[in-house]
């Protein structure tokens, strides 16, 4: 049995999204979810996919993942949501290889295969054209659609009171930056970070510093109204690059040393080298950014020798049934204000909103997909 939807389409490399009518199966397999979409962020990996620096992908396909909805069906062995129930998406994993049950799901060995392959675990596809033409998904989730078929670790449940609205970018953004920071560097109250970039991802990163108690919070960017919002959620020092030498500036505010360290988001090949000679004896840099672009250094001079390390931090190496919980609580608390970086966009505004994230004029687009949601439906 299949249900008529709406979804946005990638037909092939670089086209623009196209909202279809499409249909998805709605019989949930044994632990499979299918979820109401309310509303999706868009994230600079949906564009990395589309524009094909995020590498091979099976078009056409339906992108999007950081949806949140309302549970429709569950499959027969699912034992952690119910119909009804509202729900983040987040990434996939298998739950049974040595990484998942060390509690790093993010490093599932089955990773890239659940996430970015595009197919459903049992080698299916959850999307049709109404002629029968499969329809490739994304990290099991394509959230840019009207209903979609989920494995039940894509679903964490949350308060039906929590405007969902608001929430879907916490399964990927936001949990990505905060938990490069929670997890992956997890830097000590006093030690200084350097945040490159001023998008989503490195939001999340500064919001998550100022939790932790980093003494210095520097934020480097080329847009000083960027600068500014940095600033606002808790930036103690800002750098337009454009203006003057960051890597120079980063060393004055640290009494010469560098930085503890430091997170890039930008994907910028002399950027990310710039941030390895920007980084203290015994620093750590994160680079973070999807991109195609390489980072070069001399493995003796520039990082050995100064016991430099250069971390790969993939999702935030959070477990997300349990951090965007956490994420939440901060953001119920005033800690992590997210939302003050979100601008809602209709469905069919998607190439608009797309466009948007991509020249940087929003920080997080939000395609409300149910128009006809209110929070506490």
């Amino acid at each position: 049995m299949s249900k008529q939807i709406t979804g946005a389409v990638i037909e092939k490399q670089n086209a623009d999204f196209k909202l279809e009518n499409l249909e998805v199966d709605d019989q949930p397999k044994a632990n499979e979810v299918l979820v109401h979409m309310v509303a999706s962020g868009i994230c600079h990996t949906d564009e990395a996919v589309r524009d094909g620096s995020a590498g091979d992908y099976p078009y056409p396909g339906i992108v999007g993942h950081e949806g949140a909805g309302i549970v429709e069906k569950i499959g027969s062995q699912v034992s952690t949501v119910k119909v009804g129930d509202h729900v983040i998406l987040s990434y996939d994993y298998d739950g049974v290889c040595h990484n998942c049950l060390t509690g790093h799901p993010a490093s599932c060995v089955n990773w890239a295969k659940l996430n970015t392959a595009g197919f459903r675990p049992d080698g299916s596809v959850a999307f049709t054209r109404e002629n029968g033409e499969p329809i490739h998904n994304f990290f099991n989730q394509s959230s840019f659609t009207t209903e979609t078929l989920v494995q039940e670790r894509n679903v964490t449940v949350i308060d039906k009171n929590i405007d969902l609205r608001k929430v879907g970018p916490l399964g990927c953004g936001f949990v990505t930056g905060s938990g490069t920071v929670f997890n992956g560097l997890n830097p000590k109250e006093g030690d200084s970070i350097v945040i490159v970039g001023t998008g989503a991802v490195s939001s999340g990163s500064l919001m998550a510093a100022k939790i932790k108690g980093c003494s210095k919070i520097i934020c480097v960017d080329i847009h000083d109204n960027r600068l500014e919002m940095a600033k606002e959620l808790g930036a103690t020092d800002t750098i337009n690059s454009s203006k003057e030498d960051w890597v120079k500036r980063v060393k004055e505010l640290t009494n010469g040393e560098g930085a503890n360290f430091i997170i890039d988001t930008t994907g910028v090949a002399e950027v990310m080298h710039q941030s390895v000679t920007a980084l203290a004896s015994g620093g750590h840099l994160a680079p973070v950014a999807v991109t195609a672009k390489t980072l070069s250094f001399m493995p003796w001079n520039e990082l050995t020798a100064f016991q430099k390390h250069v971390d790969g931090v993939l999702m935030g190496d959070a477990i997300p049934q349990l951090a965007l919980q956490k994420l939440i609580t901060f953001w119920q608390a005033g800690q992590f204000p997210f939302d003050k970086l979100e601008k809602f966009y209709t469905f069919d505004q998607i190439n608009e909103a797309n466009r948007a994230s991509n020249d940087g004029s929003v920080i997080k687009p939000v395609m409300i997909i149910d128009k006809d949601y209110q929070p506490g439906d």
